[in-house]
């Protein structure tokens, strides 16, 4: 992308790389159209009201970017957050229905409407509801990885953490 010294949630690729791969796949705008690139990737990572996420396409994915609303979900620092795998933030049983959703995102380009369990830092289990996933295609076809839009999630019943 960018320069190394420049982090990557204020890297104008890669927020270009975020929103147009969005925008082409869904047919909507992910940040609001009349913010211009510095201030749509501003607000994306500090002020958006939903989180968001994007693994590289490693063998073994490691989360690159993560917004304020996702760091503050997760427990994670900016730090913290782009040196996980993404694997990480499902149980390892829930990890088999993660692999699958990501397999038919790979097929399809997105999927929304996704719902899981995921697990933050401290090892608190939350739902996440109404995700959607897309593939992080530029404008040659060439994938960087996935991105995944979380607009909600709930605190898990003690009823259902016993499951």
């Amino acid at each position: 992308m960018s320069s190394p010294s420049v982090p990557l949630y204020q890297d104008l690729d890669f927020h270009r790389l975020l929103t147009t791969s969005y925008q082409r796949l869904l047919g909507q705008a992910l940040v609001p159209i009349e913010l211009g690139a510095a201030e749509g990737a501003a607000w994306l990572y500090a002020e958006a009201p939903f989180a968001v996420l994007a693994h590289n396409t490693a063998p073994d994915p490691v989360f690159v970017y993560g917004n304020v609303a996702a760091q503050q979900r997760f427990g994670y620092d900016w730090d913290e957050i782009t040196r996980l795998p993404s694997r990480l933030s499902a149980e390892a049983p829930n990890r088999e229905e993660r692999q699958r959703f990501l397999e038919r995102v790979q097929t399809l380009g997105y999927e929304s409407g996704y719902k899981g369990v995921r697990i933050t830092k401290s090892g608190q289990r939350f739902m996440i509801e109404e995700a959607t996933l897309w593939q992080l295609l530029d404008a040659d076809g060439q994938l960087h990885g996935q991105a995944v839009i979380i607009p909600r999630t709930s605190e898990l019943a003690d009823s259902e953490l016993a499951d």
